[in-house]
């Protein structure tokens, strides 16, 4: 019964967390690259634009 109170509380948490696990590697990738002078934000937006696609 604890286990199946576990896993119900899981999946709750899970789904309450929306797509932000998965767009966290666009968003890391975009802030690296927005650092970079001159360039950076322009190399950025793609990955700008994957991470809004994802969890928008």
């Amino acid at each position: 019964m604890i286990r199946f109170r576990l896993l119900a509380l899981l999946l709750a948490a899970v789904s309450l967390a929306g797509c932000g696990a998965a767009a966290a590697p666009c968003r890391i990738t975009s802030a690296v690259l927005d650092i970079v002078p001159i360039v950076g934000h322009a190399a950025a937006a793609p990955t700008d634009a994957c991470a809004t696609a994802i969890d928008p």
